[in-house]
C-alpha cells in the first residue's frame, strides 16, 4: 500500500489494524478513532494530511513514522509518496500548490477556454480530487473577489471537470441518526419521488396531451406536493448545518447552493402554477427542471457539501446540528435513534444545550416602568402574537421568540450568526441597505408585506437605539395580519360562546 497526503484512515486501518494503537501513542488526540462509529464517520473521508493536523503532527514525519511501524510489524517496507506525481513527472508538492493549480483551472473555465482541453491539464496535474479541496477552492475564489453568481453559473460545469475523481470517492455512509444520515435518507426518499414523476410525465405522451394531463392529474397534483416538501430539508441546511461551517469562516459553498435552493423553490412553485391553470406544457417544462436541478443538487451534497462538512467540523458541533433539527423539521422521513448516544458516552462529550430561561430567579429586575422576573420577560415574549428577532450593532443575530405559531422557521443555530447569512443571497444588498440606513440615523423603520401560503404577513424593521441615540441593533417584527384583515365592524363584548 502507498502511503501518501491523500490515503484516508479507514482505508489505511483496514489493511493495517494494528495501526490503531500506533496511532495513539504518537498523540493522545488520536484516541477517539477508538470508538467505530468515528472511524465509520471521519474515518472515510480524513486523508492522512487531515489526520496529521488534528495530532499535530507533520504530514510527512507522520507517513514515515506509519511506514516505519508497518515495515517492522509485517516485515515488508511501504512506498510513501507524499506529493503528487502526475504522468510527465511534474509533481505538486503540497495542497496549497493544488489549489492554485485548481484554480487556475476554474478561473480559466470562466474565461471561456476549452473544456477537454481543462479536464487533461485535471488529469494531468493534480490526478484526483479530495471534496474538501474543491469546496475549499471555491471558498478561495470568492474569497479573491468572483462573485457568487459567477460560480453558480458554472457550478455544473465545474462538476463535469472534477466528475471522474469524485466518482472515486466514496459517499459518506455515517450511523443512523447523525445529522448527515437523515439528509441523505431524505435524498433517497426523494429520489422515488421524482423516479415516480419520471414515470408519470412519460404516459402524457410526447407531446402532452390535455387529456393525459387530465386523465393523471390527481396522481401529478400529488407528487407535485410531496415533492416540493424538500423545501424543509434545505430549511434545514440552511438554519443547522451552514452556520457551523460559517463557524469555520467556509461561507461560499453554502451561499451557492442556498441561491441554487432559491431555484429549485422557483421551479417548483412555477409548476404548481402553472399545474392549477391546466397549463400542460409549462407544468412538465418546470417539473423536469425542478428534477434535474434536484438531482445535480443531491451529487452535489453526498459528493462535496457533506464530506466537507464531516470534514471540518466537530462531534459537539455536529450534535449542536442534531439539537435543533427537530425546530425545523423533516421531509418524508424520521430520523433514525443511535447517533449520538453511542459517541458522546464514548468520547465523554457533553451534548450542546439550547440556551433555556432561568427559573427560580430570586429577584426581580428593575425595568423602565416596573419590574419582572427573568422567566416572566421569557414567558410574555414567547406569547407576543409576532414572531420577535432581535440583531445587535455588530450585525449577528442575539435572540429570536420561541412562540407557538412561528412565521418563519427559526433554531438555536442562528444565535450569533451574522444577519447577512440568515437571508437567501438576492436579499443581501436589502439586508445591507437596512442596517447601513439604520446605522447612519436616516431611517428608523422598514417595512413590507407580503403573502405565502394563502397568509398575508407583514414584516417590520425598527431601528433600536439608545438613550444617546446611539444604534445598538436591529429589531425584527413578523406578524400574520391574514385574521386582523377581516375584521369589520366593532366587537365590544366577550364573545366565547
Amino acid at each position: 500500500m502507498e502511503l501518501n497526503t491523500n490515503t484516508k484512515i479507514d482505508d489505511l486501518l483496514k489493511q493495517y489494524p494494528f495501526l490503531l494503537d500506533f496511532l495513539i501513542t504518537l498523540s493522545p488526540k488520536f484516541k477517539n478513532l477508538k470508538n467505530p462509529v468515528v472511524r465509520k464517520t471521519l474515518g472515510k473521508i480524513a486523508t492522512l494530511e487531515k489526520a496529521s493536523a488534528i495530532g499535530g503532527l507533520k504530514a510527512d514525519e507522520l507517513i514515515s513514522a506509519l511506514s516505519a511501524e508497518i515495515s517492522k510489524q509485517t516485515g515488508s517496507a511501504t512506498t510513501s509518496d507524499e506529493s503528487v506525481t502526475t504522468s510527465y513527472g511534474n509533481t505538486i508538492e503540497d495542497s496549497k500548490e493544488r489549489q492554485e493549480v485548481l484554480k487556475g483551472i476554474i478561473r480559466d473555465l470562466h474565461d471561456g477556454k476549452d473544456m477537454e482541453a481543462l479536464k487533461q491539464r485535471f488529469r494531468e496535474l493534480v490526478h484526483g480530487v479530495e471534496a474538501t479541496e474543491i469546496a475549499k477552492m471555491e471558498q478561495a475564489l470568492m474569497n479573491e473577489g468572483l462573485p457568487v453568481q459567477e460560480i453558480k453559473r458554472l457550478c455544473d460545469v465545474h462538476m463535469e471537470i472534477f466528475k471522474d475523481a469524485l466518482e472515486e470517492q466514496e459517499r459518506p455512509e455515517p450511523p443512523p441518526g447523525h445529522p448527515i444520515h437523515t439528509f441523505m435518507k431524505e435524498n433517497r426518499a426523494s429520489e422515488k419521488i421524482m423516479s415516480e414523476i419520471s414515470m408519470l410525465i412519460g404516459r402524457l405522451g410526447q407531446p402532452p396531451s390535455l387529456e393525459s394531463f387530465e386523465a393523471h392529474s390527481q396522481a401529478l397534483g400529488t407528487l407535485i406536493k410531496r415533492l416540493s416538501e424538500i423545501d424543509t430539508h434545505y430549511t434545514r441546511k440552511e438554519n443547522q448545518l451552514f452556520p457551523m461551517l460559517e463557524a469555520h469562516h467556509f461561507t461560499g459553498p453554502s451561499q451557492v447552493m442556498w441561491s441554487l435552493h432559491d431555484d429549485i423553490r422557483k421551479q417548483l412553485k412555477q409548476a404548481r402554477g402553472a399545474f392549477d391553470s391546466s397549463d400542460v406544457i409549462p407544468t412538465v417544462t418546470y417539473l423536469k427542471e425542478a428534477v434535474q436541478t434536484i438531482r445535480d443538487m443531491i451529487y452535489k451534497e453526498e459528493l462535496i457539501l457533506f464530506p466537507a462538512s464531516l470534514d471540518m467540523l466537530t462531534q459537539n458541533e455536529w450534535i449542536r446540528v442534531k439539537d435543533g433539527e427537530a425546530d425545523i423539521g423533516f421531509a418524508w422521513v424520521v430520523p433514525d435513534k443511535g447517533w449520538p448516544g453511542e459517541i458522546v458516552e464514548d468520547l465523554e462529550e457533553e451534548p450542546h444545550e439550547p440556551i433555556k430561561a432561568l427559573k427560580d430567579v430570586a429577584g426581580a429586575l428593575s425595568l423602565d416602568t416596573g419590574q419582572m422576573t427573568l422567566e416572566q420577560i421569557n414567558l410574555m415574549l414567547t406569547h407576543l402574537p409576532v414572531d420577535l428577532t432581535f440583531v445587535d450593532e455588530n450585525d449577528r443575530v442575539a435572540y429570536y421568540s420561541e412562540g407557538p405559531e412561528r412565521i418563519f422557521p427559526r433554531s438555536s443555530a442562528i444565535i450569533g450568526r451574522e444577519v447577512r447569512n440568515c437571508h437567501p443571497p438576492k436579499s443581501v444588498h436589502l439586508v445591507n441597505k437596512i442596517l447601513d440606513e439604520f446605522k447612519s440615523r436616516s431611517k428608523d423603520m422598514a417595512e413590507f408585506w407580503i403573502e405565502i401560503g394563502g397568509r398575508f404577513i407583514y414584516i417590520r424593521y425598527f431601528a433600536v437605539r439608545d438613550a444617546d441615540g446611539y444604534y445598538r441593533g436591529t429589531l425584527e417584527v413578523s406578524q400574520d395580519l391574514t385574521h386582523i384583515r377581516k375584521l369589520e365592524g366593532q366587537q365590544r363584548l366577550l364573545d366565547w360562546e
